[in-house]
């Protein structure tokens, strides 16, 4: 995914009511952006770091930038949850992530379960369905090259929801796959962050009991663009 305008880089200030971060862009502007992740952010929103923002495209917009991604150490970390959907099936159809490959067909927030949405729905003439739920990750909370980056960064019963539905829809005989995409490149394995969300941790478990399947990839984060780039190992 290529970013279809250059990114502006300031220093984050701070942010604050989960959806704004002030930042201020060189000659001392402060503008207010919008902030795409409705998580903790723990780990990636540090006052003083270097962040890159986005334009918008609708001058009618109130706010008129979006925050895309922040310096952690020597890495960039793209926290828009608005792109890993897109990023996802990007890879689907390019081959990089040959394990949902072989689908006739893509389609995107397909309603199923209880009251819910899939995010991609892989469908072929000659087989089951394939549900796949993307997950955005960029937690890491220690900085040591062996250190794992984690998903949740908070209490998500949200999540827990969904990784009951994807049960489900094994249970009817169909494919499920949960898909952790990681932004930032610093990350050479994955991990559930129990201390901070259990009862996710225990339903990821029942999960992979009942036949759902777990991915995890890395992505390729720089400021023109953002690519899914390899398999990270999981310890699950």
């Amino acid at each position: 995914m290529r970013f279809p305008q250059p990114l502006l880089q300031g220093t984050l200030i701070g942010r604050y009511k989960r959806f704004f971060a002030d930042v201020m862009l060189p000659g001392d502007t402060p503008v207010t952006a919008h902030c795409p992740n409705s998580g903790s952010m723990l780990s990636v929103q540090a006052p003083g770091s270097d962040v890159w923002i986005s334009p918008a495209s609708n001058p009618d917009r109130k706010l008129k930038y979006t925050w895309e991604m922040i310096r952690v150490g020597d890495c960039l970390v793209g926290i828009n949850t608005s792109h890993p959907n897109g990023l996802v099936a990007e890879a689907i159809r390019d081959g990089s992530m040959p394990e949902l490959a072989s689908y006739a067909t893509l389609r995107r927030e397909v309603k199923y379960g209880r009251n819910s949405r899939i995010d991609l729905l892989l469908e072929r003439a000659d087989g089951p369905k394939c549900y796949v739920e993307v997950k955005n990750v960029t937690m890491k909370r220690d900085l040591s090259p062996e250190a794992a980056v984690e998903f949740p960064d908070a209490v998500t019963a949200r999540g827990s929801k969904h990784l009951a539905e994807l049960s489900d829809m094994v249970a009817q005989g169909h494919r499920a796959v949960m898909v952790f995409l990681v932004q930032r490149g610093d990350g050479e394995r994955f991990s559930v962050a129990a201390d901070i969300d259990p009862v996710y941790a225990d339903g990821l478990k029942r999960a992979l009991a009942a036949g759902v399947e777990v991915l995890c990839y890395g992505c390729r984060v720089t400021p023109e663009e953002i690519v899914v780039a390899r398999p990270l190992p999981m310890d699950l």
